[in-house]
C-alpha cells in the first residue's frame, strides 16, 4: 500500500472510531449522556394541568416540580418548591416558605406571585388563562372550580416575595399530598403569557431538571438538561429522548438491541426473557394501581344493578392472571389494593360463576341476554398490558350468558376522550394511584362529583348520594382512624351496586440496560429521571 493512502487510510479510521464513541450514549466517558426511554403511546399535551394520562405526566414530571413532592420511594411529603409549610389548628389555613433563587427556565424568577398566578389560572374558570383544556385533576382533587359547592380551596395569596398562604373553605385530609401530585407543577407565568395556555401546552416552561426541546407527535419527544437546576449535581443525564413504540414486543427487542435503554409496558410474560439476559436488569413497581371494567350506569342495560352484577359473576379474575399477567397481579376485590390503609378486607368478591350471572340477568328482564359495545384500548398500560386480549378473553364468557359483545377500540388519546365523554357502555380502564391516599381511587374514580365531561373521572359515570357523603366526610377529616371507617363502609356500597368489575392489581415490570443507574420506579408511577445515569 502507497504511504500516503496508507496515512489516509489510518485517519481515517481514528476519526470514525472518535465519532462512533462520541455517538454512544452508554459510555461513561461521552461528552453527552443521553438516556432514550421507550413508551407505548405518544403524550396527549404537555401542560401538567390539562391532562390525565400517564404518557403525558411522565414528560411533564421532568419539566416541572410541585410545592412539595414524594420521597423518591414512599407517598412520604418533602420539601420540593416550597422549604417548609405550617396549618392552623382547624386545616383552614395553609402558609408555605418558598425556596429563593429558583427561577424558571425562561428565566422568568420563581416567586409567590408565580404560584398564585398557577393556582387562580387552574381554579377560577373566569380566570383569561384558564383555557386549553378543562383542568381534569383539579376538579377531582379540590372539589371543583372556584364558586362550585364543594370547592376545597377559597383563596391563594401571597403574604410577601416568598410565603404563600392557601384559605380553605373545609378542611382537607390529603391536602398536602394533593399539593405534590405532578398535574399542579408551576408553570411559568411569562410563558403561559407570552404562547397562551394552548401553545404552551405544545412548548412547557417549568423549574424542573429538564427543559423541554421538540416533539416529534407520535414518534418522540426531546428534554436537555437544566443546566441552572436548583438541586444542584442534577440532572446526572445531558438529554432525555422520550420515544413512542407501541408495541410491547418490538419495544423490548428494541431495548435488547441498544436502540432505547429503558423501557415501561414489559409484558409479564417477557420478565423471564430479560431476567435471563446478563445486558439488562428488572425493575418492579409496586402495584398501587387497578385494572376495572366499568359500566356506564347512565345507559341502559347498565342502569340496572342486578345487570352489572350479573357481569360481575362472568368474569374468571384468575383466568386473567394466568393468561396475560404471567402472576405479576392479584385479584381486585375493591378498587384500591390490599396494602392500603382503608382496605376492607372482610369484603367478599363476586366469584367466577356463570349460573348466577344468568339467573340475574333473567331477574332483571334479559332472559336471553342483550348486545352492547365494548370498548378495549389497543396501547399497552401498566395495569393492563394487553387491553384487546383480555377484551376477547371476556368476551367469550360473556357470549356464554347471553351477552354478545363488539370489541370497540381507538388509539389512546381518542380513547381518552370517548370515554371521558360517556360515549360508551363498557369499557375497560385502569388506574394509577396518585398519591397514597384512598381518596385518590374512591373520590377522584367514583364520586357523583367527578362525572363531569368532556373528562370524567368516574367513567361508570356511577351517582350515590350515601357514597358521596361517606367520601366527603372522609375528605375533610384528619383523623386516619375516622376515615379508615368511613373507606370501609364507602367500599361495601360500590360493592353492592357494582359500578364496576374490578379486575386486577398488577405488579409493573420495567427493563433496562445494565448501564442504567438511579432508576427506582415509584409507588405512584411518578418518574423521577434527575437521579439517574449511564456508566
Amino acid at each position: 500500500m502507497p504511504k500516503r493512502l496508507w496515512i489516509f487510510c489510518f485517519t481515517f479510521i481514528l476519526v470514525l472510531s472518535s465519532f462512533l464513541a462520541g455517538c454512544s450514549n452508554n459510555k461513561a466517558g461521552s461528552q453527552e449522556k443521553t438516556l432514550i426511554y421507550g413508551r407505548g403511546a405518544d403524550s396527549k399535551l404537555l401542560d401538567p394541568i390539562q391532562v390525565t394520562d400517564g404518557e403525558s405526566l411522565h414528560v411533564t414530571e421532568q419539566i416541572f416540580d410541585t410545592l412539595v413532592r414524594y420521597e423518591p420511594t414512599s407517598t412520604k411529603v418533602e420539601p420540593s418548591l416550597a422549604e417548609s409549610w405550617t396549618t392552623s389548628p382547624d386545616g383552614l389555613k395553609w402558609t408555605f416558605k418558598l425556596r429563593q433563587g429558583v427561577k424558571f427556565q425562561d428565566g422568568t424568577p420563581f416567586n409567590a406571585d408565580a404560584v398564585v398566578f398557577n393556582f387562580e389560572r387552574w381554579m377560577d374558570k373566569n380566570n383569561p388563562y384558564h383555557k386549553g383544556g378543562e383542568f381534569p385533576y383539579f376538579g377531582y382533587m379540590f372539589g371543583g372550580f372556584k364558586g362550585d359547592k364543594g370547592a376545597v380551596i377559597k383563596d391563594v395569596k401571597a403574604l410577601d416575595e416568598y410565603t404563600v398562604e392557601f384559605d380553605l373553605n373545609y378542611p382537607q385530609g390529603p391536602f398536602l399530598s394533593n399539593l405534590a401530585m405532578s398535574p399542579f407543577g408551576i408553570a411559568s407565568p411569562t410563558a403561559i403569557k407570552k404562547e397562551g395556555p394552548e401553545q404552551f401546552a405544545q412548548k412547557p416552561v417549568g423549574t424542573g431538571p429538564f427543559v423541554f426541546v421538540e416533539w416529534k407527535k407520535n414518534d418522540h419527544i426531546t428534554l436537555k438538561k437544566n443546566k441552572d437546576y436548583w438541586r444542584k449535581g442534577y440532572p446526572k443525564l445531558e438529554q432525555v429522548i422520550f420515544r413512542s413504540i407501541p408495541d410491547n414486543t418490538a419495544r423490548l427487542t428494541a431495548l435488547k438491541s441498544g436502540d432505547i435503554d429503558i423501557m415501561d409496558g414489559l409484558n409479564p410474560n417477557s420478565v423471564g426473557l430479560v431476567k435471563g439476559d446478563s445486558n439488562l436488569q428488572l425493575f418492579n413497581q409496586p402495584g398501587m394501581n387497578v385494572a376495572y371494567l366499568a359500566f356506564n350506569t347512565q345507559k341502559k342495560p347498565f342502569d340496572n344493578p342486578k345487570v352489572r352484577q350479573a357481569l360481575n359473576y362472568a368474569v374468571n379474575k384468575e383466568g386473567i392472571i394466568k393468561s396475560f399477567y404471567s402472576g405479576l397481579a392479584e385479584p381486585a376485590v375493591n378498587p384500591i389494593p390490599p396494602f392500603m390503609w382503608g382496605y376492607n378486607g372482610k369484603i367478599k368478591d363476586y366469584e367466577f360463576n356463570l349460573d348466577k350471572a344468568k339467573k340475574l340477568l333473567a331477574e332483571a328482564g334479559y332472559p336471553n341476554g342483550f348486545e352492547v359495545d365494548f370498548y378495549a384500548p389497543t396501547e399497552p398500560r401498566p395495569y393492563l398490558p394487553d387491553g384487546k386480549k383480555v377484551a376477547e378473553y371476556m368476551q367469550a364468557d360473556f357470549a356464554k350468558i347471553g351477552v354478545k359483545t363488539k370489541i370497540v377500540t381507538y388509539d389512546w388519546q381518542t380513547y381518552l376522550d370517548r370515554t371521558g365523554k360517556g360515549e360508551h357502555s363498557m369499557a375497560l380502564f385502569g388506574w394509577n394511584e396518585d398519591n397514597g391516599d384512598p381518596d385518590n381511587f374512591l373520590y377522584v374514580l367514583l364520586d357523583k362529583d367527578n362525572t363531569r365531561t368532556p373528562d370524567a373521572g368516574n367513567i361508570a359515570f356511577y351517582k350515590s348520594d350515601p357514597l358521596h357523603d361517606l367520601l366527603i366526610k372522609a375528605q375533610r377529616s384528619s383523623d386516619q382512624e375516622e376515615r379508615t371507617k368511613l373507606y370501609q363502609q364507602a367500599q361495601e356500597i360500590i360493592k353492592n351496586d357494582a359500578p364496576w368489575v374490578p379486575l386486577v392489581h398488577a405488579t409493573v415490570p420495567y427493563a433496562a440496560k445494565k448501564e442504567v443507574t438511579g432508576f427506582i420506579p415509584h409507588p405512584t408511577s411518578t418518574l423521577y429521571l434527575e437521579n439517574v445515569d449511564l456508566k
